[in-house]
């Protein structure tokens, strides 16, 4: 039996929680430390290589082990607030999050860190799914853009804002502490959730679809992985391709089945939506642009203009500022009001296309006018992520609102690492001689050293502009899908 359209069930009134903004601003700092997470550990590589004796591979499982088990249960978290409860899911997360956090503080081996990251992912996908399950409960619709955008503000700024909080960690304590201050974090949020966030879950009560959750983790895993090792091992060698061979079978295999169990974990016709298939790939796009960008700019900061982490962090400060800024001036949601969600969308992606553009094209010659990119990115990410968010939540009932920030969250994951193997691809294959700090290395002359330098910057000046062109397509792309659907609704 086939699942039931639900794309057009109207969505339910939410009232307004008299607690709503505090309850926000509780989710928004678990929020903030799960995405943290997710680049704070680069910075820490030689402190555990050193004091742990990890190998080249364990340094990547342990990097790689938070966002593969995270991005693999993204669906099934979803799907499991809805169910069960998103408040239940979201103490639930909090406390595997912590107790994650204080093993993978005191590991004493790569092994036991590799598995304590692994934890810390399972409690991430619940965070990240709830909280903007929650979000999505306790705001009416007018309220509803403005809070999304500053969720989604603090998750760039967790994004963008890892390495950097994590070079000022390292400065003056041990590698461990990084994941200390994910703990009072994790007791004060369930102290508050427990106390503040009202229970809130699916109340038709579908059964679990648990073929639906293992084949969504098989799909989702198998080909973050292939992402994830594709510039390490090489796009076409058996590690990355037998992943990559079984992730987009099982996703295929997950289609399949949603489309005739009665009881989806995912109701497939919500793609039928043009606004949801809209918003999914302009989010896929903007995440891709976004993660692909700063994967490059990290190596331009530090490999060609010679700046050290800490240094390289707090030059890309400007994004998060901007972010940070417009969303708290609510400025995105203001837009969003005025001139509607296709135009949001398609003005927030022009700049951060431009925004690309200009890092690119002027990176190279000073800091000035890789600040101006980065400011002009930042307001596109403001303006375009929250317009997206919301119209992916929009177009799904309220009670499903836990598998609608699954969708977003996974979407945003897959953008990601789409991102950063794409345009790490380019530059590999513009720039012939591999690593740049091992071709320095070899390097007999300061001549072959400044073409080498050289050749680099070409590299990722093209790899930049491809991401800026992408990211414009997706903005073209997504308006146009969403501006379709506004007038199909409207005839």
């Amino acid at each position: 039996m086939p699942a039931t359209a639900t794309t057009a069930t109207p969505r339910a009134a939410t009232e307004r929680h008299p607690q709503r903004w505090l309850i926000l601003g509780v989710i928004c700092l678990a929020q903030l430390t799960v995405l943290l997470d997710n680049t704070v550990l680069n910075v820490a590589i030689p402190s555990l290589g050193t004091e742990l004796g990890a190998t080249t591979s364990d340094i990547q499982w342990m990097i790689n082990a938070y966002a593969l088990v995270q991005s693999g249960l993204l669906l099934t978290a979803g799907s499991a607030a809805d169910r069960y409860g998103r408040k239940r899911m979201l103490l639930v997360g909090l406390a595997l999050f912590g107790a994650g956090s204080c093993s993978a503080a005191f590991a004493h081996s790569a092994g036991q860190l590799i598995a304590a990251r692994a934890g810390m992912g399972i409690g991430g996908a619940l965070l990240m799914t709830t909280t903007l399950a929650v979000v999505v409960q306790i705001f009416d619709d007018e309220e509803r853009p403005k809070a999304i955008g500053l969720w989604g503000a603090i998750s760039s700024l967790g994004f963008v804002a890892g390495p950097l909080i994590g070079g000022v960690i390292l400065d003056h304590f041990w590698w461990g502490a990084i994941f200390l201050v994910n703990i009072p974090v994790a007791l004060l949020g369930l102290a508050a959730v427990a106390r503040l966030v009202p229970e809130s879950k699916n109340p038709s009560g579908d059964r679990p679809d648990l073929p639906g959750a293992l084949l969504s983790m098989v799909g989702m895993t198998g080909i973050v992985y292939a992402i994830i090792s594709g510039p390490g091992h090489g796009w076409t060698s058996a590690d990355v391709l037998l992943p990559a061979v079984a992730g987009c079978a099982g996703l295929a295999a997950f289609v399949r089945w949603e489309l005739h169990t009665p009881h989806p974990m995912l109701d497939m016709t919500f793609f039928r939506d043009r606004r949801f298939v809209g918003a999914v790939a302009g989010g896929i796009l903007v995440s891709f642009g976004m993660a692909g960008s700063l994967f490059l700019l990290t190596q331009q900061l530090q490999f060609v203009l010679g700046h050290t982490p800490l240094e390289a962090g707090l030059r890309t400060a400007p994004l998060a500022l901007s972010i940070v800024v417009l969303n708290l001036a609510g400025v995105g949601a203001r837009l969003l009001a005025k001139a509607g969600t296709p135009v949001a969308i398609l003005a927030g992606m022009t700049m951060l296309a431009t925004g690309l553009a200009v890092v690119a094209l002027l990176g190279g010659h000073g800091y000035p006018g890789m600040c101006a990119g980065l400011v002009l990115m930042g307001a596109g990410i403001a303006f375009a992520m929250p317009a997206m968010a919301n119209a992916v939540m929009s177009a799904i009932p309220v009670e499903r609102a836990g598998i609608g920030a699954g969708v977003n969250g996974t979407l945003t994951e897959f953008g990601n690492g789409l991102g950063v193997a794409v345009l790490g691809a380019v530059l590999a294959s513009s720039f012939a001689a591999g690593s740049l700090p091992a071709a320095l290395a070899g390097a007999g002359t300061a001549a072959e050293r400044t073409r080498l330098v050289d050749d680099f910057s070409a590299g990722l000046e093209a790899s930049q502009l491809i991401g800026a062109v992408a990211v414009l397509f997706g903005g073209l792309l997504a308006a146009l899908l969403l501006r379709r659907a506004e007038r199909s609704e409207a005839a």
